[in-house]
């Protein structure tokens, strides 16, 4: 079992590891496109500002189309067989699934509680995907289909059908079965979610009128909701809808800040309604904390690698406001991490809102600094040093709290796995095998000869049963623990350290993993050899 909940974790890293680079990007952009901050030049109608945004619209790629991402980023490390094919299948059944929903609420929205004539996007709770209008059911439900059509995948795709019927053996035959599957799955998708939907939906009345402690439940949701998509449930009436004010706080907000500009009354007494739009504040303060707490619980000789990860996720969640980078970092290694997350987010939301602190302060630095902190410093400078006192405390006590949980419950966050690089590197028998063979393959790259080095370490071809990779290590099943050879060999290999639980061999390879595991796979192959994956 928890080798299974462990290789569904690694899962849920393939798509993880392309934020940070995503995230840049858009935090980049904004910037250039910050006419405070690059002065005339980001001039809407100018060259320099449609380049930047051309390059951002790009950025935003990953973020956008989450759902399609661990869609295929499931079967790739959860299939045992044919990957490729089995992200074939998982984006075509979800793809069905979805036009299952389009076309049973086109009929018989209504009787689901559903106005499927809204445009999809903010509170309908419809969007699109793949240019299909559907249920918003986030990476959620791209979760749950993809895992539906990947058991389909390891238990029918080897299926041997009579001949005459041999044309629909394989991947057709998995689709078939998933076709299936997915009418009575896309019929309960249709009962169940708008009754999630509208339960969240049913909670702003409470949450407008509940002062501190609606800022608070507020929050938390805001953030709890953010794996499953409902979240746009619960900003989205008060930031963009008529929850608390008229035409939404970001619309209400702008219209007024000459306003607020110019008042010497707190900021608090003109729009309390603001304390509903404080969430950004977390990935401001409380992002770093966590990326500073992850660093220092990592092993030391691991530091530095991974402060290249936790530098680039925290300044994307900091600068541009897109969290998934760093909290998709550990929301799928400690869920109850993420909990505490949004326990501490509504907490310091909370506290800012009862010492004063309102505004449009959903998204990252440059977003909230230009249309909150900069132009109304003047006349509520006071206000903002206490938000930002309280801020860089939250930062602390973010930091000590997961530093706390990290250590006293072993979290696996990146960088700590049990390892110690600093042994010498010593060539031996296994190097110059792997090599020779790489360069008789024709293949003399490091990863060939890395993953040939591992091969042997590992006792040969005939002792590997089963294949698999999460974010940085090679999970491999071996059928005698015993042939396999001590750390130092596969140190000596470029391995930061090996993991051993019976049969059951975890090779810490680093972020090359995907390709040292090709060669591993190919090299098992060219031997005659077929395991499970």
């Amino acid at each position: 079992m928890m080798q299974k909940i462990q290789r569904f974790g690694a899962a849920m890293f393939v798509p993880v590891l392309l934020f940070p680079f995503a995230g840049i990007v858009v935090g980049l952009t904004i910037l250039f496109k910050n006419p405070d901050i690059m002065g005339s030049i980001a001039d809407p109608n100018g060259m320099w500002y449609k380049f930047w945004t051309v390059v951002e619209e790009g950025g935003w790629t990953v973020f956008r189309q989450m759902p399609l991402l661990f869609v295929i980023g499931i079967p790739i490390a959860l299939a045992k067989k044919a990957h490729a094919r089995a992200c074939m299948e998982a984006i075509v059944t979800y793809l069905t699934f979805n036009y299952f929903i389009n076309a049973i609420l086109t009929l018989w929205g209504d009787k689901f509680g559903v106005d499927f004539s809204q445009e999809a996007g903010g509170v309908s709770g419809l969007t699109m995907i793949a240019g299909i209008k559907t249920l918003d059911t986030s990476i959620i439900g791209a979760i749950v289909i993809s895992s539906i059509v990947v058991a389909l995948h390891n238990r029918f795709f080897d299926t041997k059908l009579p001949d005459f019927l041999g044309i629909f053996q394989g991947s057709s035959f998995v689709v078939i079965i998933a076709f299936l599957v997915m009418l009575p799955v896309a019929l309960i998708t249709a009962y169940i979610w708008p009754i999630v939907q509208h339960g969240i939906a049913s909670l702003q009345g409470f949450l407008a009128s509940s002062g501190v402690l609606g800022v608070w439940l507020y929050t938390f949701l805001e953030r709890l909701l953010i794996p499953t998509g409902l979240h746009h449930f619960i900003y989205g009436p008060f930031v963009f809808g008529p929850a608390v004010v008229e035409g939404g706080i970001a619309k209400y907000w702008i219209e007024h800040l000459p306003e607020y500009a110019t008042s010497a009354h707190s900021l608090k007494e003109m729009f309390p309604q603001g304390g509903f739009a404080l969430h950004g504040m977390s990935k401001i303060f409380g992002i770093p904390g966590i990326a500073l707490a992850m660093y220092v619980t990592a092993k030391p000789e691991k530091r530095k690698q991974v402060a290249g990860l936790l530098i680039s996720a925290a300044l994307t969640a900091v600068i541009a406001g897109v969290t998934e980078p760093i909290e998709f970092t550990f929301l799928f290694v400690a869920p109850w991490l993420f909990a505490v997350h949004a326990f501490l987010a509504a907490t310091m939301a909370a506290v800012m809102y009862a010492f004063g602190a309102v505004g449009n302060m959903g998204g990252g630095l440059l977003e909230i600094a230009t249309s909150n902190w900069i132009p109304l410093f003047k006349y509520h400078s006071t206000t903002y040093l206490i938000q930002w006192a309280i801020g860089f405390i939250f930062m602390i006590i973010y930091f000590f709290v997961f530093r706390y949980l990290i250590l006293k419950f072993n979290v696996a966050t990146p960088g700590r796995e049990a390892d110690d690089s600093s042994e010498m590197k010593l060539y031996t028998k296994a190097d110059y095998k792997a090599k020779k063979q790489a360069n008789q393959n024709g293949s003399g790259n490091s990863y060939t000869v890395q993953a040939l080095q591992f091969l042997d370490a590992l006792g040969g071809p005939e002792n590997i049963e089963a294949v698999t990779n999460c974010a940085t290590r090679l999970r491999v099943s071996v059928n005698d623990e015993s042939k396999v050879a001590p750390d130092s060999v596969f140190k000596s290999a470029g391995a930061h350290g090996v993991v051993r639980n019976g049969k059951a061999i975890q090779v810490i390879v680093g972020l090359s993993v995907p390709q040292v595991r090709e060669q591993f796979e190919k090299a098992l192959e060219e031997k005659g050899f077929k395991t499970e994956s």
